[in-house]
């Protein structure tokens, strides 16, 4: 890990470290802030003292980072287009990252201190968009390539139904709990068992669902929400150290190879389907000989590329072999290649058959581009199962108590949080990132509506103003604080 600092100048090396302890600031805070609505339940309900539901709940956490893999951490990282991927220099990547930390931390700080379950996922989000269309309006740009709108839209809409999916879907798995245990305790709050029964717990069985949802939850957040760290620090060190970091240094034989046959296979596709996609690929024009994307990607360029990056590759077992230059023009064209596979799988004019073909040859092209080092998700998985531990009370009450007009009762608990577990789990099999907040936040208001307890008016409002102002506060946020960087220090 120390010689990622080798033959950096001081100036950028104290940069990277200030980066990199902001991006883990922000792990640690995301624990404390959307964690405590995982353990919001299992404490309310006395299920678990709260020490042990954050140590628990801590380790969840790491645990799901640690397994979570990368595809939600390059789904972030992909928010921004493609050209600016390929044009990042270490200034314009501190620049850009500070800008994008600094606007996710103070609004999710801000939230935090009125107890307000808001969103670190909208807040981050909200941040990298601003940060690619004030880049675009700075560059000359038009506003339409200034962050990737396809992968924008795929998150928008997961962000979107994910809170709906929770509300419905918990609110209905708690009319199923009425429903097939009518006369069970489980519909009692703590406050109402402890005047019954004077028991301070819930029944054995509630318990036990209580802390295994609690803990799933938790564990489904840290291989959520951790990615978006991870995919932070590989923005960070592609950027500021990319001659050790623009293609995976630990890549085996094999996988090299993989990527070396992707290409060719890449090209055997095209060729198959030039009916359809010559003309949009340039397939029977002379060949074009600028092969350097450093400014954009170019479709009508892609069969040279593909060339380009078999010569590159040819004999090559490990990525030491080839010297820096190579391998950030390797990554440049891996990056371009992809880029306009996913644009062609755009078009509409590929078979079911197609597509599928041409998914298995992007997630071969990218299996070289597309990682984390273990020491970054180590690092991620330890700042956000630490910042679990502190600062969870503030939100457990809102959660617990100032949602609905009545107290949270077991059953409510368990729906909102298989709930969670349920739809976070689904969002993590298509690399898509939520938001815990939103989806148990709303959960919890699902079982509510249910339950007929009502809702507390003046909570539910300041949640969806919350939510309603993460998006453009943070966006707002980072790209003033962007474009007076870019200004100030002429990056």
């Amino acid at each position: 890990m120390l010689d990622l600092f080798s033959g950096l100048p001081l100036s950028v090396g104290l940069s990277l470290v200030l980066a990199l302890t902001l991006v883990l600031v922000f792990e640690f805070i995301n624990g404390f802030h959307d964690t405590a609505n995982a353990v919001a339940t299992v404490i309310y309900t006395k299920a678990m003292p709260p020490h042990l539901a954050v140590l628990f709940s801590g380790i969840c956490n790491f645990l799901g980072v640690l397994l979570g893999g990368v595809g939600v951490a390059y789904a972030i990282v992909h928010l921004l287009p493609v050209e600016l991927l390929l044009n990042l220099d270490s200034g314009r990547s501190l620049v850009m990252v500070f800008s994008m930390l600094i606007a996710a931390i103070a609004w999710n700080l801000g939230t935090w201190y009125f107890g307000i379950p808001a969103s670190s996922s909208h807040a981050l989000i909200g941040a990298i968009l601003g940060v690619g269309l004030a880049n675009a309006l700075l560059t000359g740009l038009p506003v339409g390539v200034g962050v990737n709108w396809g992968k924008a839209l795929d998150i928008g809409l997961s962000l979107i139904i994910s809170p709906l999916a929770g509300f419905i879907v918990a609110a209905l798995l708690l009319l199923g709990f009425r429903k097939l245990f009518a006369d069970s305790k489980m519909h009692k709050t703590p406050e109402q068992r402890r005047a019954i029964s004077n028991k301070k717990h819930p029944p054995f069985w509630n318990r036990l669902v209580l802390v295994l949802s609690a803990m799933s939850v938790s564990f489904v957040h840290g291989s959520n929400d951790g990615q978006k760290g991870i995919g932070l620090i590989m923005l960070v060190l592609i950027g500021i150290v990319p001659a050790q970091f623009v293609l995976n240094p630990d890549s085996t034989p094999y996988q090299v190879q993989r990527t070396y046959d992707a290409a060719a296979h890449l090209n055997d596709f095209y060729q198959r389907n030039a009916d359809t996609l010559g003309d949009y690929l340039a397939l029977g024009q002379q060949p074009r000989t600028d092969l350097s994307p450093t400014v954009h990607c170019d479709p009508r360029n892609t069969l040279p590329t593909i060339r380009m990056v078999r010569r590159s590759l040819e004999g090559v077992r490990t990525y030491d072999q080839l010297p820096p230059e190579t391998r950030g023009r390797v990554r440049r064209s891996l990056l371009c290649l992809d880029d306009t596979a996913r644009k062609v799988a755009g078009l509409g004019v590929l078979s079911a058959g197609e597509q599928a073909d041409l998914r298995r040859l992007r997630a071969d092209l990218t299996v070289t581009t597309e990682y984390a080092p273990l020491w970054v998700i180590v690092a991620v998985a330890l700042a956000l199962g630490v910042g679990t531990m502190v600062g969870w009370r503030r939100v457990v009450l809102t959660v617990g108590e100032k949602i609905g007009k009545q107290g949270m009762t077991y059953a409510q608990g368990m729906a909102a949080q298989i709930t969670a577990v349920g739809a976070i789990g689904v969002a993590n099999l298509f690399s898509l990132p939520v938001s815990t907040t939103q989806v148990l936040s709303s959960g919890v208001a699902g079982t509510m509506v249910a339950n007929r307890s009502g809702l507390h008016q003046r909570t539910v409002r300041n949640i969806l103003l919350a939510w309603v102002l993460t998006f453009p506060a943070s966006m707002l946020l980072s790209a003033g604080l962007f474009s007076l960087a870019v200004w100030g220090l002429g990056v």
